[in-house]
């Protein structure tokens, strides 16, 4: 007896816990590397585990640069950066802030103006409002932060001022050079850290300085060299300098707009960075350059995740070619939420074509999932709640749990939402119309709890992707705001209520012919 006591006392009596409590064993995660979430890093051209350097995640994608309307090249980026972060915030609940910039200083937005006789400012506020609506109408959430180039030249000038004090930058004639040599030679930097094999090409250089460019090469130290002032011409617009009227040079604006915002959440660093891949350089790689250079660090992104090339029926768009296609005019044809399965439907970095093969199949996977919604709502109307699972049902059950699994996989893998969608498919779609049938012909009823959870997973998921406005228990798309992309599950319920009864039945005599 006096041993047992001794024992239990043992038990129940540890060093380093409370007095008096058991023993507990904390649990392990299974696979947990398959639990973390991964992406491709333009830095490192790999995957690579995503760990946010605080308690948000600082993301900063590039905005437009607002002189025409917005089309198909820019819902790529920012409608697929939207699903991006939808899944980080309400999937794997970061807590993003996200920064995005509006360039209404530009050479393009000066040319335009000047060809209409009208402001550069008031042509800006009109693509700017154009572009927004039509972000709207894509049901894309609007960034936590909106900057304006116009609004930062007090902080472009000292962001510069800091640059050339550092050693990094030179003035010439009025204008101030971005000196690349300088900065390539420091041991601390590197120049063209995203596209290396870019440096030196002549036409993407040309493309980068703009099209007013009209500096000659003696008034830079190297051709390499890019403009973070420009001296002002006539007919452009002009603010007071220590080197003279001028305005901000383009990339200097989105390295300035950035990392003051980001000052507001720590040292003007970010996790995440986002944009088109055409514009890895120079435009990114001459980003980070001014950054790190006005910072002295070696550092300024963690993460440099680009969007793939769009398509237009296997051509790039192009207004010479015709196939140029406005958000407006693509909205005329289909829903925003069909355009936003096609792009779940793709991977965020890979290459894209958009035409009617394409489009098709995001309209099949819609018109599936509308039936599967229907069907799974119609048979809850006269399911068994908390009924006794039988076989059928516990199958149904483990399959819900192996998608759950699948899917988070998938958009742990860099966000992999044609694999996720595929799984949902595979899964949970044709094991459930099998259940369904199956049912009807046992002449049982389903399983509502087992069924409801289905429905509700479903829902939520494609609530996270953008699929669906948030719509408390219901289950299915709803009724959406837009007339334009009213559900169509409201729209032809009775008919597949219909068409659900003749299958029924028609499965029911075949079975009787056997």
């Amino acid at each position: 007896t006096d041993n047992t006591s001794i024992c239990l006392i043992n038990r129940f009596q540890m060093s380093d816990d409370i007095a008096g409590m058991p023993y507990w064993e904390e649990p392990k995660k299974s696979n947990e590397s398959q639990t973390m979430l991964k992406v491709y890093n333009s830095l490192t051209r790999s995957k690579v585990t995503f760990v946010p350097k605080g308690d948000n995640v600082l993301w900063y994608i590039c905005g437009p640069t607002v002189y025409d309307q917005s089309h198909m090249g820019h819902a790529r980026t920012y409608l697929h950066f939207d699903i991006l972060r939808r899944i980080m915030t309400d999937y794997f609940n970061y807590d993003v802030i996200l920064v995005m910039n509006i360039t209404d200083i530009d050479d393009k937005i000066i040319v335009r103006a000047n060809a209409k006789q009208i402001s550069f400012t008031e042509l800006a506020k009109h693509f700017e409002d154009d572009y927004l609506d039509d972000m709207k109408s894509l049901n894309i959430r609007p960034p936590n932060h909106l900057t304006r180039v116009s609004e930062f030249v007090p902080e472009i000038i000292a962001y510069i001022e800091k640059i050339i004090a550092n050693g990094f930058a030179y003035e010439a004639n009025g204008s101030v050079y971005f000196n690349v040599e300088a900065y390539h030679n420091d041991q601390r930097h590197h120049y063209g850290k995203l596209l290396p094999e870019g440096l030196g090409n002549a036409e993407l250089l040309a493309e980068g300085e703009g099209s007013l460019a009209t500096s000659s090469t003696n008034e830079k130290r190297n051709s390499a060299d890019f403009a973070l002032w420009k001296s002002s011409k006539p007919n452009e617009p002009k603010w007071e300098s220590p080197w003279g009227i001028g305005r901000p040079g383009w990339h200097i604006e989105c390295s300035v707009m950035a990392s003051k915002t980001f000052e507001l959440y720590g040292d003007g660093c970010m996790d995440i960075h986002s944009g088109g891949i055409d514009l890895r350089f120079p435009h990114h790689d001459n980003e980070i350059a001014q950054a790190e250079a006005h910072y002295n660090c070696g550092q300024w992104v963690s993460y440099f995740l680009h969007t793939g090339h769009l398509h237009i029926k296997g051509f790039k768009m192009s207004k010479s070619l015709k196939n140029f296609i406005t958000i407006k005019s693509a909205l005329e044809t289909h829903s925003s939420r069909q355009i936003r399965l096609l792009f779940l439907l793709h991977k965020y970095n890979d290459p894209m074509d958009y035409g009617d093969n394409t489009m098709q199949s995001a309209l099949s996977a819609e018109k599936t999932f509308v039936e599967f919604f229907h069907a799974v709502k119609n048979s809850l109307r006269k399911a068994e709640n908390n009924s006794k699972m039988d076989q059928l049902d516990s199958s149904l059950v483990e399959k819900l749990e192996m998608c759950k699994k699948m899917v988070r996989i998938a958009l742990c893998d860099d966000f992999d939402t044609p694999t996720a969608i595929k799984s949902i498919l595979t899964n949970l779609v044709k094991p459930v119309n099998r259940y369904i049938q199956e049912k009807h012909e046992n002449e049982a009823n389903c399983n509502g709890s087992v069924l409801r959870s289905i429905g509700e997973y479903v829902t939520k998921l494609f609530a996270v992707f953008g699929l669906i406005e948030s719509n408390g228990s219901d289950i299915g798309f709803g009724v959406s705001s837009s007339q334009t992309d009213a559900s169509k599950e409201q729209q032809i319920g009775p008919i597949l209520d219909v068409l659900s009864s003749f299958r029924t039945k028609v499965s029911f005599l075949l079975l009787l012919a056997l």
